[in-house]
């Protein structure tokens, strides 16, 4: 069996605990476990080939205080799933740290909006997914709580050495909404970087939709597996079919 793309299952951290935010924002917050590390087990025991961790401390302040809980989780994972892991990641030390941890792929967003070469020198590291993260085709920065006035548009041709873009549609990140099938369409058709696509996942056809999109490499979900909207292993199976 093959994937027709890969899914991300997501763990939030915040004080070392499995959260999600509503529209990235920090004062609304819901908590959904103190045991990250066993969430991303159980990820991997569902069959996902990757496991998304977001160090929300970090984003927001730049202090990786959740830095030992990502390479417990890690460690948990080695040889079952690969981690891809982003917030706070602003520096190519903060590559090296992550690489070390063992991490498979961190995920720059600010730095790499405010520094395009920063992402040429982490690409040396460790592979490096971009995050744009927009409000309405604009990107927004420092934890979403600014404006960039940079369009996704113009930032997908910015960055050569990019391994992937996570593109996460603010509007609709913890909604359950429903994903921008037509805007990510527009964007995988407008690069040759593997695009990842973020926010508004609700069910099982919203998998279905995302897949149905030509070239797209990944899907994350969080809000709708902890809401029990479905498994990962049902996602899991929606995405397989015959090799």
């Amino acid at each position: 069996m093959t994937t027709i793309c890969d899914l991300y299952p997501a763990i939030d951290l915040r004080g070392g605990k499995v959260v999600r935010l509503t529209k990235g924002d920090y004062d609304a917050e819901t908590v959904y476990g103190d045991d990250p590390v066993a969430v991303a087990g159980s990820f991997a025991d569902a069959g996902a080939p990757w496991v998304h961790v977001v160090d929300l401390d970090a984003a927001r302040s730049g202090d990786p205080v959740n830095r030992p809980v990502v390479a417990a989780v890690a460690a948990a994972l080695d040889g079952r799933a690969r981690l891809q892991t982003g917030g706070g990641v602003r520096a190519v030390s903060d590559a090296e740290a992550l690489a070390a941890a063992g991490v498979s792929r961190v995920v720059m967003g600010s730095a790499a909006v405010a520094d395009p070469d920063l992402v040429v020198a982490a690409s040396d590291v460790l592979p490096v997914a971009v995050g744009l993260d927009h409000r309405d085709g604009e990107l927004a920065v420092h934890g979403w709580t600014e404006g960039s006035g940079v369009q996704l548009t113009d930032a997908l041709h910015r960055f050569p050495t990019a391994a992937a873009f996570v593109i996460t549609d603010i509007s609709r990140d913890g909604m359950l909404t429903g994903p921008d099938v037509d805007g990510l369409a527009a964007a995988v058709a407008a690069t040759d970087v593997p695009i990842v696509a973020s926010g508004g996942v609700a069910t099982l056809d919203d998998i279905v939709a995302l897949a149905s999109i030509p070239g797209l490499a990944g899907i994350i979900t969080g809000k709708a597996v902890y809401e029990g909207r479905f498994t990962v292993a049902q996602a899991m199976a929606v995405l397989e079919v015959e090799g």
